[in-house]
């Protein structure tokens, strides 16, 4: 077995990639990416014991969650960058150890992450690599490891919106301790099966506090999401394509690109920046290109102008159309541009280079902002509606795509909703159906797009003050969760909906291959948790 990677819903054969993974990631970057968080482990023991003597190292705290990040899926392919990744952990882990021996804290540590010495090269570091493993430990049991990963693949998730929170000036050294408590946790071997989870759970509730960290940066920089049209077609003239989840990148891209005659599209899950008002403000733009995740490569092969993307949305770029992709942040392929520092000069002059588009087309448009703000600010109308049995049910269909056959799924459970129901949506799962056409209820929209995956916690916000409005607990009131997952931050909003006790979801096309049908018999038992039918069963047991 060459390597072993089981982290996202496409794994090979529901199991595991073993000798090449799906999103295009090679046996030497799997090694890579297991040796870092390896070191972060290490690095984590005396971050952890760090705070014992009162100790916090914000440099540490930055470098976690970001060593961390880059190893999600789709985010960083390059082994250079994972060697410095590597060198740095291990070098600002014996910095912290000399703080923290001086501080009279406790440095000995017989966990062999918490010592490592890296190899001097990336051939030496892949085999390192190739031994640390969750997978290659083999005394500990199956439904523990189970739990260990699911904690693993979830701190991942965190590590990703704490990063993104970060960057937008918004910090909680709560959510970093907790990342470094998980973390030298999994270098134990004496923690019962319990407390891995109960480590799981308050996994979740560190998800939720970074997600409202970032919530509290996006709208408080660029203001609350109001209700917008987005053209989906597009104008004649030059433009850049951005895709990801990084609001500040496209800011300062729109910035830096004013009056330069470049035309601005979304694709992805940057299609609901369009609501936010300081950056909806800015004339150039226009609209929002691509549809499903399965369709990127031919979208990006097909844009006649240069891409930016800002984080982890697609998979290995294919040299055809490479040269005009540019990067920023942790994201990175080999021959693919970086942009260092803010400065999107080099993504400019690639695009006023580039034909972009010839002509001007019309493809209809698509509504979105309809985060906690915009709903709530009707929700008088809303609960009459429900009151009266205009609305009957509240469907919450959304979560991560791929391009694994089942997906479709989920644009059939749209299509075949009673019209009495109302769909909220968020992440790129929604592209499956993201311009269809539903109508409204009383002048409500029957699909509210309410923003990225992140803006799950402004979709708990509209939960929770719904549940208040009618006096019940958010179970009891007419609302289902339909979930699609495909990676790692997927994985961390599952926690954090687990951690607020939400019960009877529906998850699918497959259930994660690293979790063990006795954890699953665990959570199926605490919170009625599903995998998803077909839409006409699924509806039956809903509707009851």
């Amino acid at each position: 077995m060459s390597m072993y990677c089981n982290q996202c819903e496409q794994t090979a054969k529901g199991i595991g990639c073993t000798t090449h993974g799906v999103c295009g990631k090679d046996v030497d970057v799997a090694a890579l990416q297991d040796l870092l968080i390896h070191a972060v482990m290490g690095l984590s023991l005396y971050a952890q014991e760090g705070r014992k003597v009162g100790l916090v190292d914000g440099k540490v705290n930055l470098f976690t969650a970001q060593g961390i990040f880059a190893t999600l899926t789709n985010v960083d392919f390059d082994p250079a960058r994972f060697q410095s990744l590597i060198n740095e952990t291990v070098s600002l882990r014996d910095e912290l150890k000399g703080k923290v021996e001086n501080a009279g804290g406790n440095v000995n540590f017989e966990a062999a992450a918490a010592n490592f010495t890296p190899a001097s090269d990336v051939a030496g570091l892949v085999e390192q690599g190739k031994k640390v493993s969750l997978d290659s430990d083999k005394e500990t049991d199956a439904n523990t490891q189970s739990l260990q990963q699911i904690l693993l693949y979830g701190i991942k998730g965190v590590a990703a919106y704490t990063d993104h929170a970060r960057i937008m000036g918004q910090e909680d050294d709560t959510v970093y301790a907790f990342i470094h408590e998980a973390l030298a946790s999994l270098t134990r071997k004496d923690i019962p099966m319990n407390d891995w989870l109960g480590l799981v759970l308050k996994c979740g509730e560190m998800n939720f506090r970074a997600m409202e960290l970032l919530d509290a940066g996006n709208t408080g920089t660029y203001g609350h999401p109001v209700p917008t049209k987005v053209p989906l077609g597009h104008r004649k003239g030059k433009c850049i394509l951005v895709s990801g989840h990084d609001l500040k990148d496209l800011a300062e891209l729109l910035e830096q690109t004013e009056g330069k005659g470049i035309d601005i599209y979304t694709h992805g899950e940057m299609l609901p920046t369009h609501g936010y008002p300081e950056l909806k403000k800015y004339k150039h733009f226009y609209g929002h290109f691509g549809t499903a995740w399965q369709n990127q490569q031919k979208e990006f092969a097909t844009f006649p102008g240069a891409i930016l993307m800002t984080t982890n949305c697609i998979q290995k770029p294919q040299a055809n159309y490479a040269d005009h992709i540019f990067t920023t942040g942790l994201v990175g392929w080999p021959g693919v541009h970086h942009v260092e520092n803010g400065n999107f000069g080099p993504v400019i002059e690639k695009a006023l280079a580039l034909p972009g588009f010839e002509a001007e087309t019309e493809q209809g448009s698509v509504m979105v902002g309809f985060a906690r703000n915009a709903v709530m600010g009707v929700a008088p109308k809303v609960i009459d509606a429900v009151k009266s049995g205009a609305i009957k049910h509240f469907f919450l269909v959304g979560g991560c795509d791929g391009a694994k056959p089942g997906r479709n799924y989920y644009s059939e459970f749209v299509e075949k909703a009673p019209k009495d129901t109302v769909i909220l949506t968020l992440a790129c799962g929604k592209f499956r159906f993201f311009d269809k056409q539903l109508g409204d209820i009383g002048g409500i929209p029957r699909l509210l797009d309410v923003g990225q995956c992140n803006d799950a916690y402004s979709a708990i916000q509209i939960a929770v003050a719904l549940a208040n409005a009618f006096e019940v607990s958010v179970n009891d009131l007419p609302l289902t969760l339909i979930l699609s997952w495909y990676e790692q931050k997927a994985v961390a909003i599952l926690l954090t909906l687990l951690h607020l006790g939400i019960k009877g979801i529906f998850i699918g096309p497959s259930l994660p291959a690293f979790i063990t049908p006795d954890v699953m018999n665990i959570l199926v038992e605490n919170f009625n948790i599903r995998p998803i039918s077909t839409p006409e069963k699924d509806m039956e047991i809903i509707f009851g």
